[in-house]
């Protein structure tokens, strides 16, 4: 495959703009418009513009959803959740940071398939976990915890819901749909006979629903939980005035950022697996 500077440049610009754009609609902290920058530049500038597309559906996608009836979910779960809103930079390399990798190494050792599957996975994950986040917290019905089935209040970490599930599908569902068609229209604009690489749609459905699901497994199991003096349940270690909150469970080093860069790994293997399988 090689390196090509140009497109290494040009995934510095769209990557500057795409990011620029985020933090201005306060979805992005400065150091998420950073993480933004190193991630964007990398995943494009060394896989190419099927991956750059994939992680900019990832990035518009969950930002647009994260706008998506902001209040009500503010008054659902947002005390729950480790973090706001505006994704950081520790935000931003654990759901872009291990793809740009995969990218470098991909271009570096020649294009091997099947780091591509492990990008589709991991890429898939993320998307698939944000937007079970998103749109979870909005179910009608209380979501129910993954290892017992216990109803829970809607934010809690390892809660599922049939709309929270479905959601991270259709997450998944998009990367690959951008993954195949990103591949296709290349192969048209290069004048070269068009290959459908359909095992991709799988990879990324099941890799994103299965890391997904990893997501919730951990959260639920061995993610770090703390109590707020009123004695709800969250994942922050702080709370907003400074005060310590009072850890509950889990492993004191296994943060939200941690679970989302593990997870996208489970996914990641899932859909190498579904390549083996299928390609």
């Amino acid at each position: 495959m090689g390196v090509d500077v140009s497109q290494i440049g040009l995934g510095l610009l769209l990557s500057t703009a795409i990011g620029g754009l985020a933090y201005w609609r306060q979805s992005l902290t400065m150091g998420g418009w950073a993480g933004a920058i190193l991630t964007g530049t990398a995943t494009l500038g060394f896989g190419g513009w099927a991956w750059g597309l994939a992680l900019i559906a990832f990035f518009i996608s969950s930002s647009a959803l994260s706008h998506y009836k902001e209040r009500i979910k503010e008054q659902r779960a947002a005390e729950k959740f480790a973090k706001g809103g505006r994704r950081d930079l520790a935000q931003a390399l654990a759901n872009g940071g291990v793809g740009a990798l995969l990218a470098l190494l991909y271009a570096l050792l020649g294009g091997p398939p099947i780091l591509l599957a492990l990008f589709i996975g991991v890429m898939a994950t993320v998307t698939a976990d944000t937007w079970a986040t998103e749109l979870g917290v909005l179910s009608p019905h209380r979501p129910r915890l993954i290892t017992t089935g216990k109803p829970v209040e809607p934010g809690t970490s390892g809660g599922i819901s049939v709309l929270g599930t479905t959601a991270s599908a259709l997450g998944g569902l998009l990367i690959g749909a951008v993954m195949v068609l990103s591949f296709g229209i290349g192969q048209t604009l290069a004048g070269q006979p068009v290959v459908w690489q359909w095992w991709i749609l799988p990879a990324a459905v099941l890799g994103g629903l299965g890391g997904s699901l990893a997501d919730s497994l951990m959260g639920a199991t061995v993610q770090a939980i703390y109590r707020y003096p009123n004695g709800k349940e969250t994942e922050k270690a702080v709370g907003k005035d400074g005060t310590p909150n009072t850890f509950v469970r889990g492993w004191r080093w296994m943060n939200n950022d941690m679970v989302n860069l593990q997870s996208s790994l489970v996914g990641g293997l899932i859909a190498v697996l579904v390549f083996l399988a299928l390609a």
